[in-house]
C-alpha cells in the first residue's frame, strides 16, 4: 500500500460504500483498524462489503440508508452510535450521474428532463449535504471529526454531455470549502473538511460514456486518455494512499480543500 495510517479505534461511515471505489475506502481504512461503517441504499450491497471486512478480520456493520432522505440518514446515524458508540471520519461516497440527464445524438439539451437533472443534483449535492448535517453534528457535540467528500475533475472545468453532473460536483467543492470555514469558525478547530477529486475512473454509472459494448473506447473515453499524461483510467486503489493521508494527522493542517487524484488531467492544457 501507498501509504499507511493508523486509524485504530477511529469509526468510519462511508456513504454509497457497496460501490467499487467507496468499498475499496472501507477494505482499506478497515486494514488499518478503523471501524467502518458501510452505508448504502442497496442493502445487499453493503453486506456484502462488510461481510468481506469481517472474513479479512477487521470490523464493520452495513446499513442501508437513502442519503437523500434525512430521516433515514438519522436512522442509519443511531444504528451506528448503537454499534460502535461515536462517529470520527464521514465520507460522503454517495453520487453518481444518470443518462436521462447526459446530452447525446438521440438527446438534445433542449428535452433534458427536468426530473433527471433534479435526481443527479439531489444525489450528489444533497445525498452529501445531509450526512454533513446528520454527522457533523455528532462530531460537533464531542469537538473532535473529519469530513471528506467526493467531487469530481468536473469541479475544475466542466465536461461536455454532463450538465447536471457537472454543477452538482461544482457545488459539493464549493460546500466542502463552506463547511470547512463554518465548522472551524462555529462548532471546532478539530474538525477537518476537505474533498477529493478523482479523475476517469470507470463506474456503472459512466460506463455507458467510455466504453461501448464491443469493449473498446468510444470517442470520448480515447479522449480522455489522450489529454491524461498518465495515458490510463484509474483504479480504486489509486485512490487510496490520499484518502488515508488526508484522514491521518500527517494531514492534520489540511483543511478547506480539493485534492486532484487524476494522473495530470487538470494539470495538462491539451497542448
Amino acid at each position: 500500500m501507498v501509504y499507511q495510517a493508523d486509524f485504530t479505534g477511529k469509526v468510519v461511515v462511508i456513504t454509497g460504500a457497496g460501490g467499487a471505489l467507496c468499498s475499496a475506502m472501507a477494505k482499506a481504512l478497515a486494514e488499518n483498524g478503523a471501524k467502518v461503517a458501510v452505508l448504502d441504499i442497496r442493502h445487499e450491497a453493503a453486506q456484502v462489503v462488510a461481510s468481506e471486512i469481517i472474513k479479512g478480520g477487521g470490523q464493520a456493520v452495513a446499513v442501508a440508508s437513502d442519503v437523500m432522505d434525512k430521516v433515514s440518514v438519522e436512522s442509519a446515524c443511531r444504528a451506528i452510535l448503537e454499534a460502535f458508540g461515536t462517529v470520527d471520519i464521514l465520507i460522503n461516497g454517495a453520487g453518481g450521474n444518470r443518462e436521462e440527464a447526459t446530452t447525446s445524438s438521440s438527446l438534445s439539451f433542449f428535452d433534458i428532463p427536468s426530473d433527471a437533472v433534479k435526481s443527479v443534483f439531489n444525489l450528489n449535492f444533497l445525498g452529501t449535504f445531509i450526512p454533513c448535517q446528520v454527522f457533523g453534528k455528532v462530531m460537533a457535540e464531542k469537538n473532535n471529526g473529519l469530513i471528506l467528500n467526493i467531487s469530481s475533475m468536473n469541479a475544475f472545468r466542466p465536461l461536455t454531455r454532463i450538465p447536471a453532473y457537472s454543477a452538482a460536483k461544482a457545488a459539493v467543492t464549493n460546500f466542502t470549502q463552506w463547511l470547512a470555514v463554518h465548522m472551524s469558525e462555529n462548532y471546532s478547530k478539530n474538525i477537518r473538511v476537505n474533498a477529493i477529486a478523482p479523475g476517469f475512473f470507470i463506474t456503472n454509472q459512466n460506463r455507458f460514456l467510455l466504453i461501448n459494448n464491443s469493449g473498446e473506447l468510444t470517442p470520448r473515453g480515447q479522449s480522455i486518455i489522450d489529454h491524461t499524461p498518465m495515458g490510463r483510467f484509474g483504479e480504486p486503489e489509486d485512490l487510496i494512499g490520499t484518502v488515508l493521508w488526508i484522514l491521518s494527522d500527517g494531514a492534520r493542517l489540511v483543511h478547506g480543500v480539493v485534492i486532484p487524484v487524476d494522473g495530470g488531467f487538470s494539470a495538462f492544457s491539451g497542448v
